[in-house]
């Protein structure tokens, strides 16, 4: 096997990120198609479902432009962002954190390790901007956090090689998914259980009710050309309601994140497939 192929292999996601999909792939096997040729993320995050998979053509997306510049970055400029986040793991303090938090930095590659370094250290990994698009989350309390994995971005960057990434909204993958060919993966911000649990400011731009229509819209659409089409949702009544023309299976899921430790723990998921 050749060295980069042994990288891909064991390649996983580098970023921390809230509604990761790395413990549910388990769960979602059984509903991968069985075969296509072209794989799309619009909603990249940790891009968990990429890396189980590793297609070979793949258009991975999203509208943060940091988290896309970081992808970028490790595909591109993997050595140089190592050397970068070495320096931030030996500067790394509480009064760091927060000077790099407040630093503008115009450099793609310096953005990209700061953005990384700033998902090591922050509270559970969160990504979360105020009005002016600037992160805002205070520092996570980690006694020794790993900021710069090598061997991890190594094999990263060559999984990502023949990946396509930019930063898009979810509708443009209406542009060049056609065909029974394609296999589109949705993981957008869950519609909320209940008001006091709405997550939904992963960005300045919230995704409210409306926004789950339009997604609903661009799924049916998808649906009607013959691709292939997954998604994943919480289990409320409302999602179940807008996807009821197509198959929904439910996943046991864990909830992590919360400030109330006893409301942390399992928790039933939607897992909605067109085919």
């Amino acid at each position: 096997m050749s060295t980069q192929a042994t990288q891909q292999k064991i390649a996983r996601p580098f970023l921390k990120w809230a509604g990761g999909k790395n413990r549910l792939i388990q769960q979602y096997i059984p509903y991968f198609p069985p075969e296509f040729t072209t794989y799309y993320e619009p909603f990249l995050g940790g891009g968990a479902l990429f890396f189980h998979l590793l297609p070979k053509t793949s258009i991975l997306t999203d509208i943060n432009a940091e988290l896309v510049n970081a992808f970028r970055e490790v595909r591109d400029e993997v050595e140089p962002l190592i050397a970068f986040l070495h320096k931030h793991q030996m500067n790394h303090s509480k009064e760091y954190y927060y000077c790099m938090r407040l630093m503008h930095i115009s450099t793609p590659l310096e953005r990209a390790a700061r953005f990384i370094y700033l998902n090591k250290t922050c509270f559970n990994g969160l990504y979360r901007e105020n009005s002016k698009g600037e992160f805002n989350v205070p520092i996570g309390k980690y006694k020794n956090p790993k900021i710069c994995n090598a061997a991890l971005l190594r094999s990263v960057s060559a999984a990502l090689q023949s990946a396509q990434i930019d930063v898009r909204p979810f509708e443009a993958v209406l542009e060049s998914a056609w065909t029974c060919q394609d296999f589109v993966f949705f993981d957008p911000p869950y519609h909320p259980l209940s008001p006091t649990s709405n997550f939904t400011a992963y960005s300045r731009n919230s995704f409210n009710e409306a926004d789950q229509i339009r997604l609903r819209d661009v799924f049916v659409e998808l649906a009607r050309r013959g691709v292939k089409v997954m998604l994943s949702n919480s289990d409320c009544l409302f999602i179940r309601n807008i996807y009821g023309d197509f198959k929904i299976h439910e996943i046991s899921a864990s909830r992590m994140i919360n400030s109330n430790a006893k409301k942390r723990g399992k928790i039933s998921e939607l897992l909605i497939t067109s085919y």
